[in-house]
């Protein structure tokens, strides 16, 4: 659950980047973010993730107060997200099976917890016959694939997919924007960060607008506004 409570955020170097956002996503929601470049998407996502802080505002993430957060806490804070990026970030020397299970035992999860895990989102993602390649030897929709098991692996509460078929062929986007769909029914709050208008309105989901660190409109079942 997330809670932007008249957020702002100012950089360093004077940009304003939120200017009083207010925003409430619900758990087992599946919420575009769309807008212009510079328009505050990164930024959103980056106080999610306690990358940035908040310059002034409530902020509330998956039951954590970022306001006063601990140092400490943020690792925990952390788990309870999956974050999926456009350029997919995957350790080419490790196989896709490899991939998931580094990222499992990073948050100190057992073997036999990964025995059981890895196989189960492998099948979900449709890739449990490409667990011994390794990412060079898949196809860019293939890659994002496993990106996307990566992010699902530890069971987050929450994943946050950046511009996901930002570098996928329309086929390829359609396919990754289906298995998220499928990935929110089965529970997994999702916020997707994207400029495909085909995608927002084919799906009907809830779009939330921003512009100029604003948000400008947020309706379910929306489509992406010709004005973004």
């Amino acid at each position: 659950m997330i809670r932007f409570k008249d957020i702002q955020k100012a950089y360093d170097n004077g940009t304003k980047a939120l200017k009083s956002v207010s925003l409430r996503i619900d758990d087992g929601e599946f919420v575009f973010l769309v807008g212009p470049s510079g328009s505050g998407k990164s930024t959103i996502v980056k106080l999610i993730t306690a990358e940035e802080a908040p310059s002034a505002g409530r902020l509330m993430v998956n039951g954590y107060n970022l306001n006063n957060i601990r140092p400490s806490q943020v690792p925990f804070m952390r788990r309870t997200l999956g974050v999926i990026f456009q350029d997919f970030r995957l350790i080419e020397k490790k196989t896709v099976q490899e991939n998931l299970i580094f990222a499992m035992r990073a948050i100190g999860a057992s073997a036999r917890e990964t025995r059981k895990r890895v196989p189960y989102v492998l099948e979900l993602v449709g890739l449990d016959q490409k667990a011994n390649c390794r990412p060079t030897e898949l196809s860019g929709g293939e890659q994002q694939r496993v990106a996307i098991a990566r992010a699902l692996v530890n069971n987050p509460q929450m994943i946050i997919a950046d511009e996901p078929t930002g570098n996928l062929d329309p086929m390829r986007s359609l396919e990754i924007m289906m298995l998220l769909e499928r990935i929110n029914e089965l529970g997994t709050t999702l916020l997707v960060v994207t400029h495909e208008r085909e995608l927002v309105d084919r799906f009907s989901k809830r779009v939330v607008a921003i512009e100029n660190g604003r948000i400008i409109s947020d309706e379910t079942g929306g489509y992406y506004n010709d004005e973004v």
